[in-house]
């Protein structure tokens, strides 16, 4: 018998049937009368039909749906024969998108109203976006193919399986949180390496230097740094590239530790916005300085957005930082998480800061970590100031050391104040 309860389950399977059927029909609309498989009437029909199913499975039995999809698929088929012969059309998105209506409707009229109207919404998002899906496959290169299966694998299969207890000295490493870590880390250098490449170098200075930063700030710094030596001309280009990206890592590392420990968040605004606003006015007065400097579009440099390899590498170093900054901790205290902090952020900032909102859990004071992650930060920005002026030259200190060396005292400042 039907109950009133059962009303929105079919309204929500009509509404699903409509958002894809909206989609369907508009993409055909050119198409002449009979010559749809489904359209804009066809598919509401289909999603209320797989709501009457779920009912009727609820009430009678679980076989009505098989039966019932059985009857769907012979109508499916004989429709997509009628396409292949009348218009030579082989796609079958049209097909499996109804079959897929289908069994949103049976969702819907199981009760599942919500996940139900979500996966049609879904459905017709990918629908819709089928010119730009196939424009984006025409700009996709292997390497960057192999990166987005490869950042899926570690992500949505290793992930999941790895236990969730700690182990090692001071249980210090979880191999959940620990590859949890590596993923965010990929995910970020994936997503600045494919901006890099939508926005292009014609961008500009600022663009390709804060998206060249999110992949590797340090990369970045190296390359242009060589640059620097062959072009003069453009060196105060290539210096306001080279600090905007190291700038860019400072709200990266807020990033990393809101993911991980958001409680350190508070304490840490002011001196990321400080050391950031420092960055990137450096890096607007030299663009302003080098006004009129022809070559203010940059070739970033390119690497590869993501290998299984180099995560394998940060998750060992991660590991390592990890038993090494608890150790420090228990013999050294306070110092020795500084010590660490230094000598760790002069390689790669992301594991000790990784490291140390990890250690906030339950061992160490907000405070400290706060402070060791900025040391860090100001000690890998001492490092690519560095690197920009022995590589890049001694022209290249005036142009890099007012903006990267007033970042690095504002920092020391607020070190020994905060």
């Amino acid at each position: 018998m039907m109950e009133v309860e059962h009303l929105p389950r079919l309204a929500a399977a009509l509404a699903l049937g409509v958002i894809v059927g909206l989609e369907r029909g508009w993409r055909l609309r050119t198409a002449e009368e009979g010559e749809r498989v489904a359209g804009v009437r066809t598919f509401p029909l289909i999603g209320l039909a797989g709501g009457v199913t779920g009912l009727l499975a609820l009430r009678f039995s679980d076989l009505v749906v098989p039966v019932a999809l059985l009857g769907l698929l012979a109508l499916l088929v004989l429709g997509y024969r009628f396409s292949v012969e009348r218009q030579g059309d082989y796609g079958i998105t049209t097909e499996v998108a109804a079959f897929l209506v289908f069994l949103l409707g049976v969702l819907a009229g199981t009760g599942e109203m919500l996940l139900a109207i979500s996966g049609s919404v879904l459905t017709a998002m990918l629908l819709g976006f089928k010119p730009s899906l196939h424009h984006l496959l025409t700009r996709i290169d292997g390497p960057e193919l192999r990166a987005i299966l490869q950042l899926t694998l570690i992500s949505a299969v290793i992930l999941p399986l790895l236990p969730r207890s700690g182990f090692g000295p001071w249980d210090v490493l979880n191999p959940y949180e620990l590859w949890l870590m590596v993923v965010l880390i990929s995910a970020i250098g994936f997503a600045g390496h494919f901006a890099v490449r939508l926005a292009g170098p014609q961008r500009g200075v600022l663009l390709t230097g804060l998206f060249a930063g999110l992949a590797s700030s340090t990369a970045l710094t190296l390359t242009l740094s060589r640059a620097a030596r062959e072009q003069r001309a453009l060196q105060p280009v290539f210096a306001a590239a080279i600090i905007t990206a190291s700038t860019t890592m400072f709200p990266r590392m807020l990033l990393l530790v809101g993911a991980v420990a958001p409680d350190m968040l508070p304490g840490l605004y002011l001196p990321i916005a400080l050391l950031t606003a420092m960055g990137f006015l450096a890096s607007l007065v030299l663009i302003w300085l080098a006004r009129g400097v022809a070559g203010n579009a940059i070739n970033p440099p390119m690497q590869q957005p993501f290998e299984l390899t180099t995560a394998l590498q940060f998750a060992v170093l991660l590991a390592v930082v990890m038993v090494g900054a608890e150790a420090l901790r228990q013999y050294a205290g306070e110092a020795g998480i500084y010590t660490i902090a230094l000598v760790s952020g002069l390689t790669d900032v992301d594991a000790i800061t990784l490291s140390l909102t990890r250690m906030t859990e339950d061992r160490l004071a907000l405070g400290i970590a706060q402070q060791g992650v900025i040391l860090a930060a100001l000690a890998n920005t001492a490092v690519k100031l560095g690197l920009g002026v022995v590589i890049g030259g001694r022209s290249m200190v005036w142009r890099l050391l007012p903006g990267l060396g007033v970042v690095i005292l504002a920092g020391v400042f607020w070190l020994i104040t905060g």
